[in-house]
């Protein structure tokens, strides 16, 4: 592995396809016999330099701009070169193998390679990394900033800043249990218990943003079930604003899962409709069988599920019924919301459970209850400017880490305190925060984080 982090990398880092610009990006410990192969000249460093890039005859493959920026000023701490031409694939691919070529040893990047050498070079910590991969995917403006955020990092000042406080306070307690002659009231003279308490305090603040920052980035999965003609359809196009799904009176018309993601207020929401339910002697064919056992298993696999109910037909025997049949079998782990639909067709509203929203997917009354339910149901708060993007494992980290300030903070009450104890409660403390920026991260973590890069980053 370490001599692989050696060889000089080359990659294509634009998206595949057509496109006005194309950037081919190299990066090594010595990038001058590339500069000299295809630019024919000396580069001013981190000036754009515009002339032909050539192949191997010293013929022009593309007239284009050249970039270099030497070692340590560079992305990812070593030279990096970058050679943005027409975005056309023939154009970009003669050049990727003309630098294979002419650069010594090189080979293709894996992907994440770039952002891992930044990241060994010092260049980002863990999270700004992650973070550069969170940019990339954002589906919502609010993600989008969020990740800006952390890849300029506030999240990693925020982590550092606590790891930081609880690393001095254990300095304090490891100097009391090195030298006890001292008799000194460590916790009296130190107040630590006070400053478990400040920075338990602090570090729970950051856990709440962090799992708002984690929903900005995962979103929430929420499914659509019901009976068939109930109107899931209709309420996922008008949750959309689009015509998503094909909409009729006939029962069974979807047969298979239809997701489209949405946002509320910057969540992504990952709305899937399925097919109405209904027992398996009751199914039209196959098809519609196989796509009911396919809205089981959505459900199941869900976030959250709105379960669908037509204000028309809550008189009839029947639907009621088959109502309490779908409602024992959905899982009791998976939150559900009761949604009853058809509100503009059914005159005065019944009498509905506690924390019911009746609305009408075809008129929209209703759907603003519905919204602000779902961002309930994701755990979501309204939260000013300056959120960070955030990970589940660095929420499971915060957690860790708050976990065992508590038992830190449980042995500092004690009229004995079990200093050895104490000062063991604040190191597992601080290696969980180590482990967001990377302090702490095993290689195996490494690998799995950059391999889900793209090949250019």
């Amino acid at each position: 592995m370490l001599a692989r982090l050696q060889d000089p990398i080359v990659a294509i880092a634009t998206a595949p396809g057509r496109g006005a610009v194309g950037i081919v990006r190299a990066s090594g410990r010595d990038l001058s016999a590339l500069i000299a192969a295809v630019c024919g000249r000396a580069l001013s460093p981190r000036v754009a330099s515009y002339g032909p890039l050539r192949d191997a005859t010293g013929a022009a493959i593309d007239q284009g701009l050249a970039i270099h920026f030497p070692a340590p000023h560079s992305y990812t701490g070593e030279d990096v070169l970058e050679l943005q031409a027409h975005g056309g694939p023939v154009v970009l691919q003669l050049l990727l193998a003309r630098c294979l070529q002419a650069l010594p040893g090189a080979r293709l990047a894996d992907p994440g390679e770039f952002t891992q050498r930044a990241y060994l070079n010092d260049k980002l910590d863990l999270a700004q990394a992650e973070a550069v991969a969170d940019l990339i995917d954002a589906s919502t403006e609010a993600a989008a900033r969020s990740a800006a955020r952390s890849l300029d990092g506030a999240f990693s000042a925020e982590v550092g800043a606590l790891a930081e406080r609880i690393l001095r306070l254990r300095i304090l307690v490891e100097a009391t249990l090195d030298f006890p002659e001292e008799e000194i009231d460590f916790l009296e003279r130190a107040d630590a218990r006070g400053q478990l308490d400040a920075i338990d305090a602090a570090l729970r603040a950051t856990l709440a943003r962090a799992r708002q920052g984690a929903l900005l980035r995962e979103g929430l999965r929420v499914v659509l079930a019901g009976q068939p003609n109930v109107g899931k359809s209709s309420l996922l196009n008008a949750l959309a604003g689009a015509e998503l799904a094909i909409v009729t009176a006939i029962p069974g018309t979807t047969r298979d899962r239809v997701a489209e993601t949405i946002q509320i207020e910057g969540v992504p929401l990952h709305v899937v409709d399925t097919a109405g339910l209904r027992g398996e002697h009751e199914a039209s064919d196959e098809i519609e069988r196989i796509g009911i056992g396919r809205s089981w298993q959505a459900i199941r696999e869900a976030d959250a599920v709105i379960v669908l109910h037509d204000l028309t037909r809550l008189g009839d025997a029947g639907y009621q019924a088959a109502d309490a049949r779908i409602a024992a079998e959905l899982p009791a782990a998976v939150p559900l919301l009761q949604v009853y639909n058809k509100r503009d067709a059914c005159g005065p509203l019944p009498p509905l459970p506690d924390g019911a929203i009746a609305l009408s997917a075809r008129s929209g009354a209703g759907l603003a209850d519905l919204r602000q339910a779902l961002l309930a149901q994701a755990g979501w708060q309204a939260t000013p400017e300056g959120l960070f993007i955030a990970r589940a494992r660095h929420v499971d980290a915060l957690r860790r880490a708050a976990g065992h300030l508590q038992q830190a903070q449980a042995h500092a009450r004690q009229r004995d305190a079990a200093l050895d104890l104490l000062a063991e409660d604040l190191r597992l403390a601080h290696d969980a925060l180590g482990e967001i920026s990377g302090a702490t991260s095993a290689d195996e973590l490494l690998g799995q984080i950059f391999s889900r890069f793209c090949i250019g980053k």
